[in-house]
C-alpha cells in the first residue's frame, strides 16, 4: 500500500503516529511523511530562518529511519490555513502524486490552530483531488477518496480512540525518530523540565493499556461518505 501521513509540524507524525508508520514500512508498504509548516517559531533563542533549516534536516533525518519519503511544505508557523488555496494545491498535488490507500492526518479538533487547520485542508484537499478538472497541471486525479484516519492529540486529551494499532515491536524506533527532533526535545528538558521522549513512551503506553498490549497508538476514522470501507488498513 502507500501509506501517506499529513502532520503540521516537523515531529507531530512521529508523536501521534510513528509507531504506526514504522510498522507499515516494516511490512513494506511505502510510507510518505508530510511536514505542512516549517516549525520555524517552535524555539525561545533560534531564529525562524535558521530554525526552519534545523527542522527540516531533524525531518529527513526522523523518516529516514524508517526508509519515508519526507515532504515539507514550508508554511511558517501561526499561518496554516485551511482557506488558502495555495496550500490545497499544493496538498492535492503530493495526494495524486503519491496515490495513497489511506490518510494519516491531525483530528479536527486539538490543541492548537495549525493542528486543526491541517486536518480540515487535507480533507479539502483529498476530495479535490479526485476532481478531474481542478487543478489539472499538478497531474491526473486520483480515482478515490480514500479512507482518512485521524491520530492522537497531544497527550489524548478529549481523543477517544475506536481503532487501535499495537506498536510494541516498533516504540523503540518511533522514539528514535522522535528523538532526531534535537532542537525541541533538547529544548523542552534544559528550558521547560520536560522530558518528552518520556512524555510520549507515556502516552503509548497508556494506549496499550487500553487495547491490553505494552505500547498502542489510537486512531479514528473519518465518517464521511464515500471514505468508509470493510477493511482493515490499519496495521
Amino acid at each position: 500500500m502507500n501509506v501517506l501521513a499529513i502532520g503540521c509540524h516537523p515531529d507531530d507524525l512521529e508523536i501521534g503516529c510513528g509507531g504506526t508508520l514504522a510498522k507499515f514500512a516494516a511490512q513494506g508498504h511505502r510510507v510518505t511523511m508530510v511536514h505542512v509548516a516549517n516549525g520555524d517559531k517552535g524555539h525561545k533563542e533560534i531564529g525562524p530562518e535558521e530554525l526552519a533549516r534545523i527542522r527540516a534536516g531533524e525531518a529527513a533525518a526522523a523518516g529516514k529511519l524508517i526508509g519515508a519519503e519526507v515532504i515539507g511544505l514550508g508554511v511558517p508557523d501561526l499561518a496554516v490555513r485551511s482557506d488558502n488555496a495555495d496550500l490545497i494545491d499544493a496538498l492535492a498535488e503530493v495526494i495524486r502524486r503519491v496515490q495513497p490507500d489511506l490518510i494519516i492526518t491531525h483530528p479536527p479538533e486539538d490543541y492548537m490552530k495549525d493542528h486543526m487547520e491541517v486536518s480540515r485542508a487535507v480533507f479539502d484537499a483529498s476530495f479535490a483531488a479526485t476532481v478531474p478538472h481542478y487543478h489539472p497541471s499538478s497531474g491526473p486525479a486520483h480515482g478515490k477518496e480514500v479512507p482518512l484516519f485521524y491520530m492522537d492529540t497531544l497527550a489524548g486529551v478529549n481523543f477517544i480512540p475506536t481503532i487501535y494499532v499495537d506498536i510494541t515491536d516498533h516504540i523503540e524506533t518511533k522514539l528514535r525518530m522522535l528523538a532526531c527532533h534535537e532542537s525541541q526535545i533538547k529544548w523542552m528538558k534544559e528550558h521547560d523540565g520536560i522530558d518528552f521522549v518520556d512524555f510520549v513512551r507515556t502516552c503509548s503506553k497508556f494506549r496499550g493499556l487500553q487495547c491490553g498490549k505494552p505500547y498502542a497508538e489510537g486512531f479514528t476514522q473519518c465518517l464521511a461518505w464515500p471514505r468508509l470501507t470493510t477493511e482493515r488498513l490499519l496495521p
